[in-house]
């Protein structure tokens, strides 16, 4: 009783902060909170502890680039994060009417036929990168639903509430985890889109290269597109100016099969990997890179 009694306390003052703030931001203009969420972002997030580890992250990954250079990358994240949080109460605005005139481009969509319009499985994967959370409603809107795997908040207020925002169902989401991993299947032998983000470390996953170093990588989005001999597809938004985004299908892996289901994994997470390397390399201030990624 003694440990619950915090959160009983902790969550209802935290969730109603958040709906403070999530209220006053639905108030301003999706381009004034955008730039406020910026504002805030690069010019305090950089003087947090947590920021050091994007230094070592950014020292390892890209040991070319000269401290200003870093300083940079990093205030650039810090400005990006700032704008993800407050264009929270404004996600259905920003996926309205994409590729048709809207605040979001689509790129590349005639790679996205082969799980588009039809009952067959897919599976579409990106990371952290731009405005992650404008993924799911700018696909719905052209004709991609998917359900996506979802590591809910620790606060169930504050997930009820970001839920509410991103319309997602309990149909909509797969949650991590034992119960998350059956239902995965279940979305994939229904002929559904299972979307996931397959930037972050997982402690029991494989290694695979990124950024020249060995990392812990989920392999799920190789398995799963072995296993239903499943389209995968790559999916990238960018952050093009303020609050505007693009975002880019590419054509799908082919995955290969040579009867060494170990080395295949690898190969494919390691194809993967390169892919996401390569976007962030374009766009380093757009990434997370607060994330534990590599080892030590």
């Amino acid at each position: 009783m003694a440990k619950l009694l915090p959160r009983k306390i902790a969550h209802p003052l935290e969730a109603a902060g958040a709906a403070v703030a999530f209220g006053l931001f639905r108030l301003l203009p999706v381009d004034v909170a955008s730039a406020i969420g910026g504002f805030i972002g690069r010019n305090f997030g950089p003087l947090t502890g947590i920021s050091q580890r994007a230094e070592r992250n950014l020292q390892r990954a890209m040991p070319e680039l000269s401290a200003a250079e870093r300083k940079r990358i990093i205030r650039g994240m810090w400005d990006n994060l700032g704008r993800v949080i407050t264009e929270y109460p404004h996600i259905p605005e920003i996926t309205r009417n994409p590729g048709k005139g809207g605040r979001v481009e689509v790129a590349g969509m005639d790679n996205a036929s082969a799980i588009h319009g039809g009952d067959k499985a897919g599976i579409l994967f990106s990371g952290h990168l731009a405005n992650w959370e404008v993924f799911a409603l700018a696909l719905r809107d052209i004709g991609l639903p998917y359900t996506q795997v979802y590591r809910a908040p620790n606060n169930p207020i504050v997930d009820r509430m970001i839920r509410k925002v991103r319309r997602l169902g309990d149909d909509a989401i797969v949650p991590k985890g034992a119960a998350g991993a059956r239902k995965a299947l279940e979305v994939l032998k229904s002929g559904r889109i299972l979307g996931m983000l397959v930037d972050q470390k997982m402690n029991d996953g494989i290694s695979a290269p990124f950024f020249g170093i060995e990392a812990m990588t989920a392999p799920a989005v190789a398995q799963l597109g072995m296993r239903f001999k499943c389209p995968v597809l790559p999916v990238r938004i960018e952050r093009m100016s303020g609050c505007r985004f693009r975002i880019t299908a590419y054509p799908a892996l082919q995955l290969r099969e040579t009867g060494d289901r170990k080395a295949d994994l690898r190969a494919a997470m390691t194809e993967i990997n390169a892919m996401l390397e390569g976007w962030i390399r374009e766009r380093p201030e757009q990434w997370l890179w607060l994330h534990r990624r590599w080892p030590g």
